[in-house]
């Protein structure tokens, strides 16, 4: 308890820097741990299965991050509601900000669980999956969907302790599934051959480990704050929870959704090109972990100084965010615009899939540029319960310029990944330009002397 409390008082006073790196930091390693929790699912079935198996994993984990959005964005509305009553200093609000969670996660988890099993047959098609993947990626979301209760609890537990100003616990979750999964994934995928269903199998095992050891955790380690019976009927915490999280879940839902129209679009190329995409919308977590835990980082932050009515030091946090993930973006913008070949080359050993992925990575390459500054902005709109903006700004760029501009590109003679892939920067700088325009109308028309 003494550890959370030291930290939560170095959000709220003090140099920035310090604090908003040290909770990064871990948060960094979070998504490095999960982004290779699904890599090694597509990497060992690239090297140890059929193309169609590879198709069928890039594909189908493609469908279920868009569904576990739903659950990640919900996610986001509990920690920054917590940071919230941590930084007011109202433990008992925190408290019913977690119960209503628990209660409101249960509902979710079946009805998402629900959805995978009836649709999954229907997005065959809507996805355009090449008819020798179609029965395999039909097995992963079946399998993967009867984990929602993992993914759920796994989540829910972490954004509990990220609004609480603690990033190294979930940490130790991801590491300890991550770990469960390179197993599993040797044994059934490279040992006893079941390709894309092996890999899924895996995948819920190693989150039903990791949500075991949570709980082992919570019990060993209890919260700084109590659960009460009564706490568990306030509905009006769940519609916080939901006036918070539901835009941003509603918003990553959707652009995940953009992604899959896109993914379509592109399968209609053939298998090579269906498996090629995949790898780059795989690596993508990889390459945009930076502004990603820097956008986490900031929603905290932001809304624990927000509670404790210190607006212009969660303004300061987005300017410090946003030159370091500004720096390494540069960097990645250069590492997937002229090294795409090698990246791809780490997943799949077919020359032709390396080149469809290396041609797609160069086109949407620019969009590294233009993230670091986005994400920061949005993590600092999250954090300030701004999460309606952040929803329109992305549904915004990615179905009014993304997708369209994607579906016209494809119908262009000769068309090919490259071309195709520049409709990603496109939306990136319609992004980029709305944060722009809303923060400085923040700033005139709401903040007025803090600004910065």
């Amino acid at each position: 308890m003494k550890e959370k409390h030291v930290q939560s008082n170095a959000f709220l006073e003090g140099p920035i820097l310090p604090p908003l790196v040290r909770f990064a930091l871990p948060l960094i390693l979070s998504l490095l741990l999960q982004g290779l929790y699904g890599a090694v699912d597509l990497a060992v079935v690239g090297r140890f299965a059929s193309t169609a198996s590879t198709a069928a994993v890039a594909v189908g984990s493609q469908i279920m991050m868009t569904i576990t959005a739903v659950v990640t964005g919900l996610t986001m509305g509990v920690t920054v509601l917590v940071g919230k009553a941590i930084g007011a200093n109202t433990p008992r609000q925190a408290s019913q900000v977690v119960a209503a969670q628990i209660r409101l996660f249960l509902v979710v988890t079946v009805v998402l669980t629900a959805a995978i099993w009836l649709l999954a047959p229907v997005s065959m098609s809507w996805m355009h999956v090449p008819a020798d993947a179609v029965d395999e990626t039909l097995s992963y979301l079946r399998i993967c969907g009867s984990g929602m209760v993992f993914v759920a609890a796994y989540n829910g537990i972490s954004g509990i302790f990220r609004g609480l100003g603690n990033s190294r616990i979930p940490l130790l979750f991801v590491f300890l599934a991550c770990c469960i999964n390179v197993v599993l994934d040797l044994v059934l995928v490279a040992g006893l051959q079941m390709g894309a269903a092996g890999a899924a199998v895996a995948t819920v095992v190693a989150q039903a480990g990791s949500v075991a050891f949570s709980l082992v955790y919570l019990r060993r380690h209890p919260l700084p704050f109590g659960l009460y019976r009564e706490d568990f009927h306030c509905p009006g915490i769940q519609k916080q929870i939901l006036s918070v999280g539901a835009p941003i879940a509603l918003q990553d839902t959707l652009v995940n959704t953009s992604f899959l129209i896109i993914t379509s679009i592109v399968n209609r190329l053939g298998l090579v090109e269906a498996a090629g995409i995949g790898i780059t919308e795989k690596l993508f977590v990889f390459l945009s972990m930076v502004p990603m835990a820097f956008m986490s980082a900031l929603s905290t932050f932001v809304a624990q100084n927000m509670g404790a009515g210190q607006p212009l030091r969660a303004r300061q946090a987005v300017s410090v965010a946003r030159r370091i993930s500004t720096a390494v973006g540069v960097g990645i913008f250069l590492l997937t615009f002229f090294g795409g070949s090698l990246l791809a080359s780490l997943f799949e050993d077919d020359a032709a899939v390396v080149a469809a992925a290396a041609d797609y990575f160069k086109g949407s390459s620019f969009e590294y540029l233009m993230t670091p500054a986005i994400f920061c902005f949005l993590g600092y709109f999250n954090g300030s319960e701004r999460t309606k903006f952040v929803m329109f700004q992305g549904l915004g760029a990615a179905f009014l310029v993304r997708v369209p501009l994607s579906y016209g590109l494809s119908l262009l003679p000769e068309t090919g990944m490259f071309t195709i892939a520049l409709a990603v920067p496109v939306a990136s700088v319609v992004s980029l330009v709305a944060c722009i325009l809303y923060d400085r109308y923040l700033h005139r028309t709401e903040y007025g002397s803090h600004r910065s």
